[in-house]
């Protein structure tokens, strides 16, 4: 039986962190796993621009209430549960999620949590797991599953190695280019059209 798994921002919904940037005008929190494959140094850095720009994680979520789904995801994740199971597992935190899960219709989410300050700021970031994607597609295996896994990071090449079965959907040339071994997707259709012979 197989079952599937994917990454929530770039596949499902924008990117948290780049639209904080453009709500806040601070270009440095643009960057996310799509550029940087160490997520530690890349948490790190938000959490110290967040301190040096006295942003809390209110403000945050104020960002986040207002981000709506790709074009298309919705209907796309329908047609997934209908025919077909689903994981959703993500680096993003559950203080962060809620919003964007509710635009989905409240899909199976895995992610991690905040350290947050009496006075609201994000002090740290805590990970349910090291390597957690690829734990994720392990633990499924150990279950008779056999997972098919998308995504578009970095931070996503592990759980699409582990997986019988990895794609790539709308990464960025530099993914692309360091992980030939995957095919890539562009659309909703054409990752609907890889998924077909695993239902």
């Amino acid at each position: 039986m197989h079952i599937f798994c994917s990454d929530l921002e770039g596949v499902w919904v924008p990117e948290v962190w780049v639209n904080v940037a453009k709500k806040t005008g601070i270009d440095e929190l643009k960057l996310t796993t799509r550029d940087i494959n160490d997520y530690d140094l890349l948490m790190k850095r938000r959490i110290a621009i967040l301190k040096e720009h006295h942003l809390t994680l209110k403000d945050i979520q104020e960002v986040i209430s207002t981000i709506e789904p790709l074009e298309g995801a919705k209907e796309m994740l329908d047609w997934i549960r209908r025919v077909a199971q689903i994981v959703i597992v993500s680096d993003t935190f559950i203080e962060f999620a809620s919003p964007l899960m509710a635009h989905l219709g409240w899909p199976t989410l895995l992610c991690n949590y905040l350290t947050v300050s009496k006075e609201g700021m994000v002090t740290d970031y805590n990970l349910r797991q090291k390597d957690q994607k690829r734990e994720v597609v392990k633990a499924l295996n150990a279950l008779q599953y056999q997972v098919v896994a998308f995504g578009d990071s970095y931070n996503d090449i592990s759980m699409l190695n582990e997986a019988e079965s990895g794609i790539l959907f709308r990464p960025p040339q530099n993914v692309i280019d360091d992980n030939p071994q995957f095919p890539v997707v562009q659309t909703y259709e054409e990752l609907k059209a890889k998924l077909l012979p695993y239902i």
